[in-house]
């Protein structure tokens, strides 16, 4: 009890003598310099991926479906059987133009025997000029014959090909629409090979961007797309594609509604892991050289406006308003005015800060 009591005591001897209580002190902020330097920002365009030969199979003929011999998903080869159509009256049109070529053949060969006899006899006064020129014109219809029975011949060859319905590309097999027995005609969608070898990404750009990046002295689209960098592909998950793609083709009007033009990047796809249909985004890399970069954490954003916050020489910092490229590295931004270099900023906590709070560094 008599401790306690000193202890009590002491406590209120020295609150009577003004002790003050240690206050916590306030930590630096860090800062840094402003300098120029290069940056590389990333502009970023939605895009979605479609085959760059992706086609539509239908029939020529008509006919009932006898076989499907793919299924969807499947990768095929050009020049892979896809569908088998009923061809046995493809087939009988087939013979039965064959035999009238040989036939038409058969006259023609006749008719030439004559017209050269009638030649032979009209050279040694026997025969008339009226049968001479009688002969010749019954061989030149032989010939004739023989061309149109041969030209309906090679067009129920065609026909019965028709029947066989082979892939026009290397790719892989979409929906499948249709089944074997159903009835088919020219038009029927039958399915889609989308030709994956190589796949391109579908996007928008806005014109004042390909101009900015534009060589002065390019004059054609060629040589624009020549001096474009590689791109990326990001899957919708952020998962980046592992090969670079190129900008391949730029549309030659702008959209007057957006304002844009519509690009095409054409990606490598050698294990087939694009699809037609895949959507995600297009990264096209933007070098940015001899601008001041800055930390993204040491811009502050106020409604339409960006800030940081700059030391004085009196170590305090004030607001200040800075116009920014508007693109960012995912961590940091190039500025554009509002500093300049040799200013020093603060880098970090700058959200903390009120006007004109003392910084210690």
């Amino acid at each position: 009890m008599k401790k306690f009591i000193f202890f009590a005591f002491s406590a209120v001897l020295f609150a009577a003598c003004g002790i003050d209580v240690p206050k916590a002190v306030p930590t630096s902020y860090p800062t840094m310099t402003i300098a120029k330097s290069d940056i590389t920002l990333p502009l970023k365009y939605s895009a979605t991926l479609k085959g760059t030969s992706d086609v539509t199979i239908k029939p020529q003929v008509s006919g009932q479906l006898m076989e499907v011999c793919i299924t969807e998903g499947q990768q095929v080869k050009k020049g892979d059987v896809l569908f088998r159509i009923d061809s046995r009256d493809a087939q009988l049109e087939l013979e039965s133009a064959e035999a009238n070529l040989l036939a038409a053949q058969a006259s023609e060969s006749s008719a030439k025997l004559e017209y050269e006899s009638n030649k032979n006899l009209f050279e040694k006064g026997i025969v008339s000029r009226y049968i001479l020129e009688s002969s010749e014109n019954s061989y030149k219809q032989a010939q004739a014959s023989v061309a149109q029975t041969k030209a309906i011949a090679d067009r129920a060859r065609v026909n019965l090909s028709y029947c066989t319905i082979t892939s026009p590309v290397a790719g892989v097999i979409g929906s499948i629409g249709v089944y074997a027995g159903d009835q088919v005609s020219a038009g029927t969608y039958m399915t889609m090979v989308s030709g994956n070898a190589k796949m391109y990404a579908e996007f928008s750009v806005s014109e004042s961007v390909l101009e900015e990046r534009a060589a002065s002295d390019v004059k054609d689209s060629e040589s624009m797309l020549a001096g474009m960098p590689d791109v990326t592909f990001l899957f919708k998950s952020g998962t980046e594609y592992g090969k670079k793609g190129r900008i391949t083709s730029i549309t030659g009007t702008v959209d007057r509604t957006t304002g844009a033009l519509t690009c095409k990047a054409t990606f490598p796809n050698p294990d087939g892991i694009l699809y037609s249909g895949i959507q995600g985004t297009v990264v096209i890399p933007i070098e940015v050289k001899d601008v001041m970069v800055v930390p993204q954490n040491a811009v502050v954003r106020l409604q339409d406006k960006s800030l940081v916050y700059k030391v004085a020489p009196d170590s305090c910092a004030y607001s200040t308003i800075v116009t920014t490229v508007g693109i960012s590295s995912g961590r940091d931004l190039a500025i554009t005015s509002g500093i300049e270099v040799g200013d020093v900023i603060v880098t970090e906590g700058a959200n903390n800060l009120v006007e004109g709070q003392r910084v210690l560094f």
